[in-house]
């Protein structure tokens, strides 16, 4: 165990994270490590009949953003209704103001009339998608058969990081549908709707790059008011975050990730016993602490190697590890490669068991 969870210095490279005291803001210092980049961000003006197709995240990743290794989609229905639909899965009906996100990979369809398909191969959908990167589309895609219902939705794609743990994307659900709120209701996504919607029409220079920061605040604040509805009795990382016991602890893990914690240090600062909050933890998280320890250092180890110069040895000192041995081991055992060959070239979410506990 002691090769695991070695003491070692925190580098700046690191995100920034609460000394213990201070106020957490534990879902920001998993976003920046898993490097959440805006990708892609378009309007669809659509008339009925109207499908529109995406294939699965490994498939179209490739395309929208070489680098990521997940490509999560959301949607923001703005005017109209359609359905969304996922292979094996019940179609979800969506309305104005519902938002919709797909955050494990799944191919998708959107339309007005539930079970309805396009038939697009998978190269003419790609294909599609590439000119859209490119800038070859126009920013509003007129689609549909030119009937009377009108359908207006905004698109977002955004890249980030799976491996070696994502904490924020193991714990959202297969089609995450957030309904428009009650009249009254606080709603911040309205404004940045509003902006972008703006963005769009006035063609500014920038514009792509202001759409694409704005999609990633966008996500965040999907997320943010998915935290909120979450209701008590819930399981899962999001869910911890408001626990009592393993809030406390998730902040203490995530406010010094390389210091050598003990369930003993843990549970003192959580205020229960070792036993309570082993099974707290594991009830909520799916892992006990010191494991999500070892997973959340070998994160920040791997967002390190890719996106600085620093030596692998450093990485190690930095992220909790002695010895650059003892890293070395841990790290290939959870990703299946050497520090150095992840460096070289990281693997994709699907090279191996992406999300495993």
């Amino acid at each position: 165990m002691r090769d695991d969870h070695d003491r070692g210095s925190t580098n700046t490279a690191l995100p920034s994270t609460p000394e213990l005291g201070e106020p957490a803001d534990l879902l920001s210092d998993v976003l920046q490590a898993v490097r959440l980049t805006g990708a892609l961000f378009f309007l669809v003006d659509a008339s009925s009949p109207w499908v529109a197709e995406a294939p699965a995240s490994d498939v179209l990743a490739p395309v929208v953003l070489p680098r990521a290794q997940r490509l999560i989609s959301y949607h923001v229905i703005l005017e109209g209704r359609c359905w969304c639909e996922v292979p094996d899965g019940a179609p979800v009906a969506l309305e104005a103001g519902d938002v919709v996100v797909l955050a494990h990979g799944d191919p998708y369809v959107l339309t007005d009339t539930c079970g309805a398909r396009a038939g697009y191969s998978e190269d003419a959908l790609l294909a599609w998608f590439r000119q859209m990167v490119a800038g070859e589309l126009p920013m509003v895609v007129v689609e549909g058969g030119g009937g009377g219902g009108r359908i207006s939705v905004l698109c977002g794609f955004l890249g980030c990081d799976v491996l070696p743990f994502n904490p924020v994307l193991t714990t959202l659900p297969r089609v995450l549908h957030l309904p428009r709120p009650l009249d009254g209701a606080p709603d911040r996504l309205t404004p940045l709707l509003d902006f972008l919607v703006s963005e769009i029409a006035d063609r500014r220079e920038g514009r792509r790059s202001m759409l694409l920061r704005i999609g990633e605040l966008l996500f965040v604040e999907v997320v943010r008011r998915h935290l909120a509805g979450i209701r008590p009795g819930a399981t899962g990382w999001l869910a911890g975050l408001s626990d009592p016991v393993v809030g406390r602890a998730l902040a203490a893990l995530h406010a010094q990730p390389s210091r050598a914690w003990t369930l003993e240090d843990l549970a003192k600062l959580a205020m229960c016993s070792r036993s309570a909050l082993a099974e707290r933890f594991m009830q909520m998280v799916g892992q006990p602490p010191i494991q999500y320890l070892t997973r959340w250092r070998l994160q920040l180890a791997a967002s390190l190697l890719t996106s600085s110069e620093a030596k692998v040895s450093a990485v190690a000192r930095d992220v909790g590890y002695e010895s650059e041995a003892a890293f070395s081991r841990a790290f290939k055992r959870l990703l299946g490669r050497s520090p150095a060959a992840w460096r070289s070239a990281p693997q994709r979410a699907t090279e191996v068991g992406a999300g495993k506990r």
